[in-house]
């Protein structure tokens, strides 16, 4: 799996919490009718570039995504005080995104016969598979 996503990539949150305004105001309003507490925003659906890869975690971190609030303590070089970083996300939780059409794509691997200083290699490459009903081309390379 984390051989699909890499550095750079375009991934979108598809599991969690939800994001959408109407469907958490319908959802709090049920909640606040049995006398709980209103649930927060999550990042679901949001998209964002990956910066790093756990492949041994299987996570990735996702710019934007799944923030966390820090208090930092001062140092001789630094000013103390509260930041708010990205924290890893499981990689069961994102989609690769196509950059050119911004929807969320399923990948496969063609593998090509490349010719570099006279030998013969084998490259895998990525590829978009299925979504035929939604648009999606087939075979492009991502």
């Amino acid at each position: 799996m984390a051989a699909k996503i890499r550095k750079g990539d375009l991934v979108e949150v598809v599991r969690g919490r939800t994001a959408d305004e109407q469907k958490l105001a319908e959802r709090n309003a049920r909640r606040e009718a049995e006398g709980l507490e209103p649930l927060k925003p999550g990042d679901k659906g949001k998209q964002g570039r990956v910066i790093k890869v756990f492949p041994a975690e299987e996570k990735v971190l996702v710019e934007g995504v799944n923030l966390k609030t820090r208090h930092v303590r001062q140092g001789p070089n630094q000013a103390g005080g509260i930041e708010t970083v990205e924290a890893p996300i499981s990689l069961s939780k994102v989609a690769l995104v196509d950059p050119d059409t911004k929807q969320r794509v399923r990948v496969g691997f063609r593998e090509d016969t490349v010719e570099r200083d006279g030998r013969t290699r084998t490259v895998r490459v990525r590829v978009t598979r299925g979504g035929a009903k939604r648009g999606i081309e087939q075979g492009k390379e991502i």
